[in-house]
């Protein structure tokens, strides 16, 4: 076999391997934030003062209070005329209010509200943990504190201020935009999640009542996380208002500090027109996902609107549902008419940032309602959903009114960045519903469901992996028993490679031995790369996976060991009591999976990779150069990926290796002296790639005769 051939075959199909599984570990880099500040370089304070006149008078008629953060002026709106956001007669300012629970078995979470701007100061899971370890301890009963409670919303810090969850902004009237970020609403004390704020003429006479509640309206534990937000606008004086209410809405959830890669997103779920869909129910999310990069980048260019966008103007289409989301978890405001399912609420999205850089840059969303006309003495009403929870199938897909309104197409299991072209998210979705299905119905195991996951496909991929060993018995078979004519060559033309080389591809024809046998090992690896990027993003994003420890948690069994205690994380074997820092990286545990990949690599060639004859020193240099890449450098690539997916891989191997030495021991008695007959079929790429070489060879050498003939 030519040196150059083999060299071409088995480096190109190594490097393919390397570089996918590189790119799939190394991710995406964060891109660089952006600055919240305008181009035109403008005080956000002078914006705000010229935008909004009644802050000042808000500020001035109430006790000292934290104002809204400037909007940027391509959020502003010129005032008219002042009014003053109050505190009703007979009524006590809003103070701090709690509702729901930290236990499970009363509520899913604990809401604590923000006097300020009538908003969510944080809501904490009651049964999702911020670590593994924290999940151990409080499956087994264990003691836990607050803080490993995963919280899933609060307030964020922007311009020096903080600012709650879903805070109300401002309320423009008329055209007048009136700051009630501050203390200017009030509460009612026997029901959490109930405020209501007046605003009033120059005068003092009251124009509008505003109130806004939430309600957690989950009766039974499949709609536990059912929270709803209804603002309710009367009209006090004589004249009809044109009304208009911003709040801040989804923004950036808290980095998972063990993610490796930026994954937190902007989602939109939305309703064709009824031109395209009559009946109004195929709600989806295509085309309006936003990787977070992407929204710091409009930012950067002053496109500061992210709904209605050139694409839903276009298409004409109408909200349902928007959320940003991060590796597990969920925040979204949603329609509450599971008939109309539009979100009615809002009209219109808008982000801006903090204009910090990485790792303190946030950004935050702002909602503008549409405009609402309040006649004199009549009452409105503007009522949306929120969901706070996990990125759970069987919640958003399976329990109304997530279900009804599509929330599901919140989970996406793509990579971010350059990863995303080669996850392939039919077959992750695929992947997860046969690893659910055998995990619900079969092993009851996550682990377990992992390794028959390995048999099932090992067994579909068995006569691929049969067929490649024959070819590569035979390969190896048919260059032994050429070996003496291969010597002659070699001795005959050692002067001559490009003579040799044609010589040695015209005996391989003359006996039926394809040079593509020599890499038909590799096809059962090229079969599996799809499933292992697949598999990687499962385990990366799927809810199900967090925090579980498989084989039912054998190894927490002794004193809470770490090993093995989340397939969605590294198998942490040995923890070290501070991180290492190594430089590149960060070593924090030694991760067992990993390194034994790497013995059994070493097992696999040493023992089922055939010895191949007339190997030049190069030849025999290059192939000790692959096994030890192999060896070294796949464990080190896996070093940090899921556990989950470092399973799957030692468990095939393994099965590779005792299902190499049943197929070897098959292919021994079978007499491969004789070429395999030939059929009318179609030809194999390796084949037509080895047939064009051999004529690209023929027809160099039939070009040197006539010109040396010349």
């Amino acid at each position: 076999m030519s040196p150059t051939l083999k060299k071409f075959l088995i480096t190109s199909g190594f490097a393919a391997l390397v570089v996918v599984i590189g790119v799939i570990v190394s991710g995406g880099q964060k891109p660089a934030p952006q600055s919240a500040a305008p181009a035109t370089g403008a005080s956000s304070v002078t914006t705000e003062a010229n935008a909004d006149s009644t802050a000042a008078s808000s500020a001035a008629a109430q006790p000292a209070a934290p104002q809204a953060p400037a909007p940027t002026p391509a959020e502003a709106v010129v005032s008219k005329a002042a009014l003053t956001a109050r505190v009703p007669a007979g009524m006590a300012a809003a103070t701090k209010a709690s509702d729901g629970s930290l236990d499970p078995a009363q509520a899913p979470y604990r809401i604590d509200y923000a006097a300020t701007g009538a908003g969510i100061d944080r809501i904490v899971s009651a049964e999702h943990w911020t670590s593994s370890d924290a999940s151990v301890s409080a499956r087994k009963g264990g003691s836990t504190e607050e803080s490993d409670h995963y919280t899933l919303a609060q307030a964020t810090l922007l311009e020096g201020f903080s600012v709650p969850a879903l805070a109300m902004r401002a309320i423009e009237v008329d055209g007048t935009v009136t700051s009630v970020f501050g203390a200017v609403w009030a509460a009612d004390p026997s029901r959490p999640g109930a405020f209501v704020t007046e605003l009033a003429d120059a005068s003092g006479k009251p124009v509008l009542r505003v109130s806004r509640t939430f309600s957690r309206v989950g009766a039974t534990q499949a709609n536990k996380y059912l929270l709803t937000v209804e603002h309710a606008i009367e009209n006090l004086d004589g004249a009809a208002h044109a009304v208009k209410l911003v709040q801040y809405g989804p923004g950036d959830l808290p980095r998972d500090p063990g993610s490796m890669l930026e994954v937190r997103r902007f989602h939109f779920g939305y309703l064709y027109p009824p031109e395209r869909d009559p009946n109004q129910n195929a709600v989806t999310a295509h085309g309006q996902m936003y990787e977070r990069g992407d929204v710091t980048k409009r930012i950067a260019a002053n496109n500061l609107t992210l709904w209605p966008n050139e694409g839903s103007t276009e298409g004409k289409f109408g909200l349902v549902w928007y959320g940003t989301t991060d590796r597990y978890f969920a925040f979204a405001v949603h329609g509450t008419d599971l008939q109309t399912k539009r979100l009615e609420a809002i009209e219109e999205v808008r982000v801006i940032t903090n204009g910090l850089e990485a790792p303190g840059d946030e950004i935050f969303a702002t909602l503008w309602s549409p405009s609402v006309q309040v006649d004199a003495g009549a009452r409105a009403t503007l009522s949306m959903g929120v969901y706070a929870g996990p990125l759970d199938p069987k919640v958003l897909e399976g329990v109304e009114p997530y279900a009804g309104l599509h929330l599901g197409e919140l989970i996406v299991y793509v990579m971010s960045g350059c990863c995303s072209w080669c996850t392939f998210s039919w077959l992750a979705d695929a992947l997860l519903w046969f690893l659910t299905f055998l995990h619900d119905y079969l092993v009851f195991d996550w682990g377990f469901a992992i390794i028959a996951l390995v048999v099932v496909v090992r067994l579909i991929l068995h006569p691929v992996q049969k067929k490649s060993q024959i070819s590569m018995q035979r390969f190896s078979r048919a260059m032994a028993a050429m070996k003496p004519e291969l010597d002659q060559l070699q001795k005959k033309f050692k002067d001559d490679p490009a003579r040799m080389q044609q010589e040695q591809m015209r005996m391989f024809k003359e006996r039926g031995v394809s040079p593509a046998g020599c890499v038909g090992g590799l096809l059962p690896t090229f079969a599996q790369m799809p499933i292992w990027m697949a598999l990687y993003a499962v385990l990366y994003f799927a809810f199900p996976l967090r925090h579980q420890a498989p084989f039912f948690g054998v190894f927490q069994a002794f004193g809470d060991w770490s090993f093995l205690a989340d397939l969605s994380a590294p198998d942490r074997f040995f923890l070290f009591p501070q991180p290492i820092n190594l430089y590149l990286f960060t070593l924090s545990s030694i991760n067992l999976l990993p390194l034994l990949m790497g013995v059994v690599f070493w097992l696999q060639q040493q023992y089922m990779t055939p010895q191949m004859p007339n190997q030049t020193e190069e030849q025999i240099a290059q192939q000790k150069m692959m096994k030890w890449m192999m060896v070294l450098m796949f464990p080190l690539m896996m070093y940090s990926v899921p556990s989950g997916l470092t399973l799957y891989i030692l468990t095939s191997t393994c099965i590779g290796i005792v299902e190499g030495r049943i197929i070897k021991k098959q292919v021994d008695a079978m007499d491969l002296s004789k070429p395999p007959e030939k059929k009318k079929r179609k030809q194999d790429f390796l084949g037509r790639m080895y047939e064009q070489a051999l004529e690209r060879a023929q027809q160099r050498e039939q070009d040197k005769k006539k010109y040396k003939e010349r």
